[in-house]
């Protein structure tokens, strides 16, 4: 066997490594394109005005810093800049001479404003990738609406989808729209950069929550021709699939497969429901889920949640239904190495998530904390202006 080459210092900082992001944007979907890149190597500047990201004001426990902030800025490094001022302006065009990847979520027409539009710095930096992410894209009769992950939920049909047959709409709150987004974009700079390996040149990427909203519907997002508007677009399997109660908690199984939904009767004592043939496909359970359903939670009540999950093992899929908080403990969370510790100057220590993407020959860096408003402004606008490097800060102890 061919012994594999010594692995480099840059394969042991991640596939990204030299690369180097600007990074524009605020709330949720841009930041966290951007610690995605960085989880990959990438060297991150998080440029914020004076006032700093409004995610830093949003409502949080912790005392000193926003949670959310902290969540979706991690390994970046943090500097002040006015882009009203001219000699901020000038030290942001300065930075752009040698990045590689910018992203701002701005509306469109306001970087052309601030003079930082597309078209302005690509005379001074061709290579850049330029990276836009927008409410709604960057033509249309909305294009100049601001975008919110809730606002394009219930905009694209989510919410609606969510709540109950004949309900009124529902939320699905985890801002799930903003972190499509993010990955989205992550995956288009990444795109871009590929194929600036070809042209030697960079490129505009857009993204916008409309478009995520809408990607992440795909399998909905169907309409064959001559069919009705009027039809069921939702993929739930209804009936026996869903989350249950038990003695003590909820549990989630899913039993659309023969395989499954025999093993479910098995496991509950349910043998008759098995062998019934009006119960003997998906749809049919659907159609008499008023008859099964009483049977099923009358035989789940005989244990709890984390029992029945145990008892079902790998025979039918579930899950108990957790809190968020018992996560940072699991042992299947801990031996896929998801969760690291940060020391963060404020906050002081605390645990999150440190790798979005695992790579088995260039695992990455290890993460350092999000940082506080203007922390590294004055080491990086010194290395600006003497024309020096622009030394990374340090992240601690490699992965792998």
């Amino acid at each position: 066997m061919e012994t594999p080459p010594p692995e480099s210092k840059a394969a042991r900082h991640g596939p990204l490594a030299g690369v180097r992001v600007l990074d524009l944007s605020a709330y949720i979907a841009g930041p966290y394109a951007c610690s995605l890149l960085a989880d990959q190597g990438a060297d991150v500047i998080k440029v914020e005005p004076p006032d700093g990201d409004n995610l830093r004001q949003y409502p949080s426990t912790l005392p000193s810093e926003s949670r959310a902030f902290l969540g979706v800025n991690r390994s970046k490094r943090g500097i002040v800049l006015d882009l009203k001022r001219a000699d901020d302006h000038a030290a942001l065009l300065k930075l752009v001479r040698d990045a590689d990847v910018l992203v701002h979520n701005f509306r469109p027409g306001v970087p052309e404003r601030l003079g930082i539009g597309h078209e302005q710095l690509n005379p001074i930096n061709p290579r850049l990738v330029y990276c836009a992410i927008t409410g709604y894209g960057d033509s249309g009769p909305l294009k100049d609406k601001a975008g919110y992950d809730q606002v394009l939920q219930t905009m694209t049909g989510m919410c609606t989808l969510q709540g109950k047959r004949g309900g009124p709409p529902e939320i699905i709150y985890g801002s799930v729209v903003d972190y499509y987004a993010a990955a989205l974009l992550a995956a288009g700079v990444s795109s871009a950069l590929y194929e600036r390996e070809r042209s030697g040149l960079g490129q505009f990427v857009g993204v916008s929550l409309l478009r995520s909203a809408l990607t992440m519907q795909s399998a909905r997002m169907i309409w064959a021709e001559g069919e009705s508007l009027d039809i069921g677009r939702d993929m739930r399997s209804g009936g026996v699939t869903g989350i249950h109660p038990t003695r003590e908690g909820w549990i989630y199984i899913s039993a659309n497969t023969p395989r499954f939904w025999k093993a479910l009767c098995a496991k509950t004592g349910l043998d008759a429901l098995a062998a019934e043939p009006r119960y003997d496909s998906v749809r049919k359970r659907a159609q008499h889920f008023a008859e099964i359903l009483p049977q099923l939670h009358a035989a789940l009540a005989a244990r709890s949640a984390l029992e029945w999950e145990e008892r079902f093992g790998d025979e039918v899929p579930c899950a108990a239904a957790r809190r968020i908080e018992d996560m940072f403990n699991h042992p299947q969370v801990q031996a896929q190495g998801i969760i690291d510790t940060f020391e963060h100057p404020v906050v002081g220590r605390y645990r999150g998530v440190a790798q979005s993407i695992r790579f088995g020959r260039t695992p990455g860096p290890a993460p350092f904390a999000a940082p506080v408003l203007g922390q590294d402004t004055a080491a990086v606008i010194a290395a600006v202006e003497t024309g020096a490097p622009i030394a990374p800060r340090p992240r601690g102890r490699d992965k792998g």
